[in-house]
């Protein structure tokens, strides 16, 4: 009667450790795929702020009235993001 209940116990156990491997392979693959996008999303930021500097090395644009708005929106929206990540 005892090896019945351990039997049963053995395979209970042994699904579920199964089971926890596979839910954790699972979230490990979900992670690694949100840290690739991080980082892409990091390197594309960097760039849109070298080229921002780099349109407006003389700040001409930011100093416009009208540009200067939007191109101080698009830098404070790039800082917020590289502060973010």
């Amino acid at each position: 009667m005892i090896l019945i209940i351990l039997s049963v116990l053995v395979v209970i156990l042994g699904f579920t450790t199964f089971n926890l491997l596979m839910k954790n392979e699972q979230a490990e693959d979900i992670i690694m795929s949100q840290d690739t996008f991080i980082s892409k999303f990091m390197d594309t930021v960097n760039k849109a702020d070298a080229k921002l500097k780099q349109i407006d090395h003389k700040g001409s644009f930011e100093s416009d009235d009208e540009v200067g708005v939007v191109f101080s929106e698009l830098k404070n929206t790039i800082e917020s993001y590289k502060n973010q990540i």
